[in-house]
């Protein structure tokens, strides 16, 4: 039978009109923002996102440059005062925020894109395939994953991909096993067989029947990987493992350590702006946790 003539399902009956897909996201959708702490956690991010993207454009400032006496306190002339050498802290904030999340969802996008394929290939093909990727998965994930991402930064060099590249390697295996959990349970389902015994192709029930049915526990686990991603970049800055011609926060926090105690200002302000991100990510995630648990919902 030709591509072209693949036989198509039956329409589903649902009983429960719940079980529409299109009202069991509405439902979804209402149960999240009906979370008053989930949709404060968005607004705050939706902020923080908004200084990354137009903050730099309304405050034109070198964050490296010296603009005044060093270990200046907050004042008037300089809002959040100045680091050891002289430098505006309120500039290193803002012009810190956009890298800081351009690193965390790109190490995040790379992270989702292992994470699912693996887990997707492993779940849904069983056999030596997946005791072979399970293998692998295990092999990383015995690694402990900030010392792996460090090694990798010192041998590739300490640049923006490279960040990037080693935040992604390092992470994707708690990802890969939830995914396959969720394929081998997904694929002996009814529906499932029923596509298989009529000659649907495995690409298209991977991408197009399985991976749909197993998002709701995976949109969760991204959006934590999220905030673990944040802290494990200001962690490699901290180090000084990243591009020295970038500011972030983490690369403010490890910069101005040694003198935490004369200008504790320098140090606090950014360790704030990490803490404030990854709490309003955790609090995302436990209204997708809340809105996407059957139980709550009352099923």
């Amino acid at each position: 039978m030709s591509e072209a003539q693949e036989p198509t399902v039956p329409p589903v009956r649902f009983d429960d009109p719940a079980d529409v897909p299109e009202v069991r996201w509405r439902v979804t959708a209402a149960m999240f923002y009906g979370n008053k702490a989930a949709v404060l956690g968005i607004a705050v991010l939706a902020a923080i996102l908004l200084v990354g993207l137009f903050g730099p454009l309304l405050l034109q400032a070198d964050p490296f440059a010296i603009v005044g006496a060093p270990l200046t306190a907050p004042g008037e002339l300089r809002p959040l005062g100045t680091d050891y050498l002289g430098r505006d802290v309120l500039a290193g904030m803002i012009h810190g925020t956009r890298p800081t999340l351009i690193v965390a969802l790109s190490a995040t996008a790379f992270t989702v894109v292992i994470g699912l394929s693996v887990g997707a290939v492993a779940g849904f093909y069983g056999g030596r395939i997946d005791n072979l990727l399970m293998r692998i998965t295990e092999f990383f994930q015995v690694l402990p994953p900030l010392v792996f991402a460090m090694v990798i930064v010192a041998i590739m060099g300490a640049h923006f991909m490279t960040v990037i590249i080693a935040i992604g390697v390092t992470t994707w295996t708690n990802l890969a096993r939830l995914t396959r959990a969720e394929f081998l349970k997904i694929k002996e389902r009814e529906f499932v067989l029923a596509d298989r015994a009529i000659g649907v192709r495995d690409s298209r029930l991977i991408l197009r029947v399985l991976l749909p049915n197993a998002l709701p526990p995976l949109i969760i686990a991204v959006t934590l990987q999220t905030g673990l991603t944040i802290i494990y970049e200001a962690a490699l800055s901290f180090l000084g493992l990243t591009d020295p011609d970038i500011m972030t926060w983490g690369k403010m926090i490890g910069l101005s350590r040694d003198f935490f105690f004369d200008a504790w200002w320098s140090v606090t302000f950014p360790g704030l702006a990490i803490l404030l991100t990854t709490l309003c990510i955790a609090l995302i995630g436990d209204g997708l946790n809340d809105a996407f648990n059957p139980r709550l919902r009352g099923r």
